[in-house]
């Protein structure tokens, strides 16, 4: 007696088992989509102290009405505005450092058009990873921020650009940093150097008080004398005057 095995049945449960994983997967990779979009950085040498690096920079179109009209980006710690140079970017689109980074912005790319562009940086800083907080602004005013770091092992739902640096070179060291315009304009070296008058020393100066209070006292002591000497010759010239008419009167009263 032969068994009959259900094949068919079989065949068809598995069929609807793999269509519904098909569904399944395309129903998630849809929902990842709009996620997937971001920003993102490259060097040409990701090393740590490594100087005149080229740092490239992608923001993924997201908007499906807008393009990219400005990106702004926050630097890590350890690299300086003054640091950092524009390199290429979207035609008609001008840089402009900022106090903690710079702004790129211009004609608004096309919708679906990502904005790309380079910068060159002086030397990176001496550390393991650097991130670019990077927000983007569309030409119809919507915002995106790529600003968020990982935290306790998860995945920011906005990361920001995240630069990995492999340890720096032997020998390598960090370069003193550039004055900023404003910092060379306030600096005393940005203005004529005055020339200090000197200052008399402690010496000096006791001698000089000492010489004018002996001049004064010399002044007063000759002034005295001679103010003794003009009473003294008054008092000869009274007492002279006094005995001369004296005198005569005695000898008119003689005659």
């Amino acid at each position: 007696m032969s068994v009959s095995h259900p094949v068919r049945p079989l065949a068809r449960a598995g069929r609807r088992l793999g269509l519904a994983g098909a569904v399944a997967l395309t129903a998630t990779l849809a929902l990842a989509a709009p996620a997937a979009a971001h920003a993102e950085v490259e060097a040409d040498r990701p090393q740590a102290l490594a100087e005149n690096v080229t740092l490239t920079f992608v923001s993924e179109a997201e908007s499906p009405s807008a393009g990219f009209r400005e990106v702004r980006v926050v630097l890590p710690e350890g690299i300086a505005p003054a640091a950092v140079t524009l390199g290429k970017a979207p035609k008609g689109w001008k840089f402009t450092a900022t106090e903690d980074g710079y702004t790129l912005a211009g004609p608004a790319l096309e919708t679906g058009v990502d904005a790309e562009y380079s910068v060159k940086v002086r030397q990176l800083p001496d550390a393991e990873e650097l991130a670019f907080k990077t927000v983007e602004t569309y030409d119809d005013g919507e915002i995106s921020r790529w600003i968020e770091l990982p935290a306790d092992g998860k995945e920011a739902e906005q990361p920001a650009p995240l630069l990995k640096l492999k340890a720096a070179a032997p020998g390598a060291t960090p370069v003193e940093a550039s004055p900023t315009p404003s910092e060379t304009a306030g600096s005393p070296s940005a203005a004529a150097p005055a020339t200090p008058s000197p200052k008399p020393s402690s010496k000096s100066s006791s001698k000089s008080s000492s010489e004018s209070s002996s001049a004064d006292k010399n002044s007063g002591t000759s002034t005295g004398l001679l103010a003794g000497g003009a009473v003294a010759a008054l008092l000869v010239l009274g007492g002279g005057a006094w005995w001369f008419l004296r005198r005569r009167a005695a000898g008119t009263s003689e005659d």
